[in-house]
């Protein structure tokens, strides 16, 4: 019985595998307003109601979407923190966790649309500090894991590993930061997976605040109640003039992809690795982070 039960699992692990690519290839060609279960179960040479088994509804074809692209971009945000030491990932345990303190969800978890996609690779990461001209600097000692990268150089090498990502599925990133699915609302089931690319930068954080190795910017009189109020649900644990920050350089580092990913820097950019670079060291010195 245990034997018919596994081949079981495994033949619904694989036709729900089929489902979700044969969804993915619908929304890079026709975008996630226009994803049909009908239109999948055709192309599967699948009756309707059989695929219905499997995803009752379109919208919970879009959730499934949704997490594994969060899931994925967050499973190449953490693969590059630990490249960078394994010291510092050690702080990144928590990235797997949803940003929240028990209040709700995160703010970084509400700034997105709320819909995605993606294959189940992590995609591409960046293995540590950037080669390009004037990327962060890293401190000359290494270790059995290679050299060690500062608190900077970690906060552009997570950046660049996001950015690398999304370049690498532009549909996928597209259905969780681009525009909204007409008549969809992400389930809180999403609100994990939206979280673990901001737990990762918020480890790096972390650990600059632990070292001493992070100044943040004063807080603004007006912005003090804001400021604790994302401390208390964000992050307990870091300054509120920090968490505050935090949140408008993880606006800005998906406002920058954005741009890229949906060809707004054609014409404009002629060297976008470089120009995102610098762009992210930027980011992390308006945190505070020092080196």
């Amino acid at each position: 019985m245990t034997t018919v039960r596994g081949a079981r699992a495994r033949a619904r692990d694989e036709v729900t595998a089929a489902i979700m690519d044969e969804a993915r290839r619908q929304l890079a060609a026709e975008g996630a307003a226009k994803l049909s279960l009908r239109a999948v179960a055709r192309e599967l040479g699948m009756v309707s109601s059989a695929l219905y088994r499997y995803f009752p509804s379109r919208d919970d074809l879009l959730t499934a979407l949704i997490v594994d692209a969060y899931d994925a971009l967050g499973a190449a945000a953490e693969a590059a923190l630990r490249a960078t030491d394994p010291a510092a990932s050690s702080a990144g345990d928590p990235a797997a966790a949803p940003v929240t303190s028990g209040t709700g969800a995160s703010t970084a978890t509400r700034a997105t649309p709320g819909a995605g996609a993606s294959g189940a690779s992590p995609g591409p990461a960046a293995p540590g500090a950037p080669a390009t001209p004037g990327a962060p600097p890293t401190a000359g000692a290494s270790g059995p894991a290679g050299p060690h990268v500062t608190p900077r150089g970690r906060w552009v090498v997570v950046c660049r590993a996001v950015r690398a990502w999304a370049k690498a599925h532009p549909h996928e990133y597209a259905l969780i930061y681009g525009s909204p699915v007409p008549g969809y609302s992400a389930p809180q089931a999403t609100v994990a997976p939206a979280s673990r690319a901001a737990h990762v930068l918020l480890a790096v954080l972390r650990e600059a605040h632990r070292t001493d190795g992070v100044a943040p910017p004063p807080l603004a009189a007006d912005l003090r109640a804001e400021g604790e109020r994302l401390a208390a649900e964000l992050a307990p644990d870091l300054p509120p003039a920090l968490v505050l920050a935090f949140v408008g350089a993880w606006c800005q580092l998906f406002g920058l992809v954005s741009f890229e990913v949906f060809g707004h820097f054609h014409r404009v950019v002629e060297d976008p690795e470089a120009f995102f670079t610098h762009a992210a060291d930027r980011l992390g010195r308006d945190l505070g982070l020092l080196r």
